[in-house]
């Protein structure tokens, strides 16, 4: 099958956009926190709202995406963000914040559902998996950047007044001064219109689907959710979103509460090296699931991950500086592995067990929601200790997992040639 380059592209375009948009909620927290006047808790309700949207329209989008097809549900998901986005440029409120965040995360959750097969046809399917892959690299580097960017336009933006040009001139026009970390919304607000407007006028290519891919039926679904088996990776992706999540979200928070870091400077910079370290670690990971067991892989960095957790919240603050983005670099491997491993431990109905996966992706919302309510009444870092539990529930997939497939390894092949 030939490879469309150009649709392959875009993917690799929205998966940044997505990645943009979906991460910068961490550096936000500190400024959310002394700008609205709010509480740990009440401040780790906006990313909860963000990511148990993924819980909610997961698994109708599967439905939306067979009977609208991918150009349709792409678009109407960036007009979703958009206006989210807008929402809160224009009335920059708590309560806003919540309903925004809550549109945006839909727009984003449906996106992950149409693009996916998408980039299996448009890049063909013997090249599924690199691509997958350099998606997920993608998607790094834009988790990467989106902190910096943030840093240059708040540092930019409260600076004395020399009428700035450029783009700082161009957000200083529409952001209120006081609030100088909203400029960064009228950005996702640019970005996902200009992807609606762009997508809209595009011919796609039409994505055939197996039986075994399709969204799949209520009967099917049924058939799952009585399979304990189902049930269990469900959890650890809970669980593993809410390491992720729960990191990001908190750190820059906890550098400034416990060691006076600037969280526009060295905050924002933890969150950055947080998701670089973490493409770093993705690129590492392929090498080293290549040679050894994904459960022996997932055991080592889980470990590592729990390692650097330790050094984080206990360590004095220059050690801290630099724990918490390695963390970034131990939890690399945990989400392909756990999906990879879910789905070879089932015999089918691998694309609605997809899309309960993909549900499990509200763990980004429940973890950190837990964290601000445990740091509201013992302190955030008697609150970060949630932290322990979740990696503890990877860490075990290693020792219990029993997949019907297992990785293949270089060494296995030389085995089989002998």
């Amino acid at each position: 099958m030939k490879t469309n380059r150009f649709i392959v592209g875009l993917i690799f375009a929205i998966f940044f956009v997505m990645s943009f948009l979906t991460n910068i909620l961490g550096p936000l927290v500190p400024d959310i926190i002394q700008d609205f006047k709010v509480s740990l808790a009440m401040a780790a309700v906006l990313p909860f709202a963000f990511f148990i949207a993924y819980g909610a329209v997961s698994i109708p989008a599967g439905f939306l995406v067979e009977s609208w097809g991918e150009k349709r549900l792409m678009v109407v998901s960036f007009l979703a963000a958009t206006a989210g986005g807008l929402s809160f440029a224009l009335h920059p409120s708590y309560e806003v914040a919540v309903v925004s965040l809550f549109v945006m995360g839909s727009g984003m959750a449906a996106l992950q559902v149409a693009i996916n097969p998408l980039l299996r046809v448009a890049g063909g399917a013997e090249h599924f998996a690199f691509y997958s892959t350099f998606a997920q690299l993608v998607f790094g580097a834009a988790s990467f950047l989106s902190p910096l960017v943030y840093a240059y336009l708040v540092n930019g933006l409260s600076a004395p007044a020399k009428a700035p040009g450029g783009i700082i001139g161009l957000l200083g026009r529409v952001t209120p001064p006081t609030l100088p970390w909203l400029s960064i919304y009228w950005l996702f607000v640019a970005g996902t219109a200009l992807m609606a407007l762009f997508i809209a006028f595009l011919k796609l290519p039409k994505v055939e689907r197996t039986d075994d891919e399709s969204a799949g039926t209520l009967a099917m679904y049924a058939t799952l959710m009585r399979n304990p088996v189902v049930w269990t990776y469900f959890l650890c992706i809970v669980a593993y979103v809410g390491c992720e999540q729960g990191t990001a979200d908190w750190m820059s928070e906890f550098l400034h509460r416990y060691h006076g870091y600037d969280p526009h400077l060295n905050g924002a910079s933890a969150v950055s090296n947080y998701w670089g370290l973490m493409t770093v670690g993705c690129l590492v990971g392929m090498l080293l699931l290549k040679l050894f067991d994904s459960k022996r892989v997932l055991i080592c960095f889980a470990l590592g991950a729990l390692l650097m957790l330790t050094l984080a919240l206990f360590g004095p603050g220059r050690v801290a500086l630099y724990a918490f983005p390695a963390i970034g670099f131990f939890a690399s491997i945990m989400w392909p592995t756990v999906v990879s491993l879910a789905l070879n431990s089932v015999p089918a109905h691998h694309g609605p067990f997809a899309g309960i996966l993909c549900s499990g992706i509200m763990g980004g919302a429940l973890v950190p929601l837990l964290i601000g309510k445990l740091g509201d009444l013992f302190g955030l870092r008697a609150g970060m200790l949630v932290l322990y539990l979740t990696f503890g529930v990877i860490l075990s997939i290693g020792f219990w997992a029993r997949p019907l497939i297992n990785n293949a390894v270089i060494t296995s092949r030389k085995q089989e040639q002998s």
